[in-house]
C-alpha cells in the first residue's frame, strides 16, 4: 500500500512494525518479520536513509519509526510533484506529436472506431484523463453503454472535474436513469434536458471528442463513431453544445434562493423538462398519486391554477 510513498515491501512491512513499537533493535526486528539479520539490517539502514526511521535516544541499537504524517506526507508529495511533471511533459509530447502528425496527414484529425468494445474504452480513456470539464449529449437508447454503466463519470467528478450533460427527455424516462441522475447531480454534475437532440457526442477539456456516426445501430453488431481532435469540426460540435445548452431546461436538486426543498425541485426539473408523473413515480418508487399530491403542492406554492402557469412562475422566480 506504501509503495506510492518509494517503499518496498520489506521496507513497509518494516516500518508497520516500527509504528506499532516503543522501538526495537535488528534481531527482535528480524525475528517478527521471519526474515534474516543482513535483510532486517538492510530494511533498517533503507528506512534511515529516507528519513522514515530514527535511532532511539540513548540506545544507539534500538530503532523507532518517525510519525507517518512527518515522514510520509513528504515524500508523497515530492512523488505527486513528479507525477504532475511528468503529466506535463506527456501534454507537451503529445501536443508535439499531434502538431507533426497534422502536418504529415490532416486524416489523423479523425480516427475511425468501429467496434462498441473499442468505443467503450475510448470513452472509459477520455474521462479518466479529463482535466478540468466534460460536456456530453446524452440521447436515448444507449451505443456503448447505459448511463448506469458510466461509473468513470463518477469517479471524474469525485476528483473534480466538471461535467455538463444534456439528456435527451425520451432517455430520462428509462428504467433507473432518475436515480442515476440525482446521483450525479449530487457530485456536481450540471444536468439540462430537451425534448430532442440531434447527436450524441462527449467532448472532454474542449480537446477530444467522440461523436457515433451511425445514431441508430438496430440489430447490427458493428458501430461506426469518431474520434475528433482539435480542428473546425471540434469547434464546431463544441459551438452546438452551447447553443443547445443555452436553450435546455435545468434539472436541479439544490438552488440558491429557491423555496423548495431537494425532493420538491427535482421534481419540478422533470416535470418541466416534461418526464410523465408515472415515469417519474415508477422511477423514483412512489406512488402515482403521491407525485401529483406533490405537484399540487407546488401549484398551491406558486399560487398557480394549471402546470403551464406553475412553470412560469418557476422560470420568474428563479426556482430552477
Amino acid at each position: 500500500m506504501l509503495s506510492a510513498a518509494g517503499l518496498s515491501a520489506e521496507e513497509e512491512a518494516a516500518y508497520r512494525l516500527l509504528v506499532r513499537t516503543a522501538g526495537v533493535e535488528p534481531a527482535e526486528l528480524a525475528e517478527e518479520l521471519g526474515v534474516d539479520s543482513e535483510a532486517a539490517r538492510r530494511a533498517l539502514g533503507s528506512l534511515l536513509a529516507k528519513g522514515l526511521a530514527r535511532a532511539v535516544p540513548g540506545e544507539p541499537d534500538r530503532f523507532a519509526a518517525v510519525a507517518p504524517d512527518v515522514a510520509l506526507a513528504a515524500r508523497l508529495h515530492r512523488r505527486q510533484e513528479e507525477v504532475d511533471r511528468a503529466r506535463q511533459a506527456v501534454e507537451q509530447l503529445t501536443a508535439e506529436y499531434l502538431a507533426h502528425s497534422r502536418r504529415r496527414e490532416a486524416a489523423r484529425l479523425i480516427e475511425v472506431i468501429t467496434s462498441r468494445t473499442a468505443l467503450r474504452e475510448q470513452l472509459r480513456l477520455l474521462q479518466d484523463n479529463a482535466r478540468h470539464e466534460v460536456v456530453s449529449l446524452c440521447r436515448a437508447g444507449h451505443v456503448a453503454m447505459t448511463s448506469q454503466e458510466n461509473t468513470e463519470e463518477l469517479a471524474a467528478l469525485r476528483r473534480g472535474v466538471g461535467y455538463r450533460v444534456l439528456y435527451e427527455r425520451a432517455l430520462l424516462e428509462e428504467p433507473g436513469m432518475l436515480v442515476n441522475l440525482a446521483d450525479g447531480i449530487e457530485l456536481g454534475e450540471q444536468a439540462r434536458a430537451l425534448p430532442t437532440l440531434p447527436v450524441r457526442m462527449i467532448i472532454a477539456d474542449g480537446e477530444l471528442g467522440v461523436l457515433p456516426l451511425i445514431q441508430h445501430t438496430g440489430g447490427l453488431t458493428q458501430l461506426t463513431a469518431a474520434l475528433i481532435r482539435p480542428s473546425s469540426l471540434l469547434d464546431a460540435l463544441k459551438a452546438l453544445f452551447e447553443s443547445l445548452w443555452e436553450r435546455a431546461t435545468p434539472i436541479s436538486l439544490t438552488t440558491p434562493g429557491s423555496p423548495l426543498d431537494s425532493d420538491h425541485l427535482y421534481l419540478l426539473s422533470l416535470l418541466v423538462a416534461g418526464v410523465p408523473d408515472k415515469s417519474i413515480a415508477t422511477q423514483l418508487k412512489v406512488s402515482q398519486r403521491t407525485v401529483q399530491r406533490r405537484i399540487t403542492h407546488l401549484m398551491e406554492q406558486a399560487g398557480a391554477q394549471t402546470r403551464m402557469q406553475l412553470a412560469w412562475h418557476a422560470a420568474r422566480e428563479n426556482w430552477l
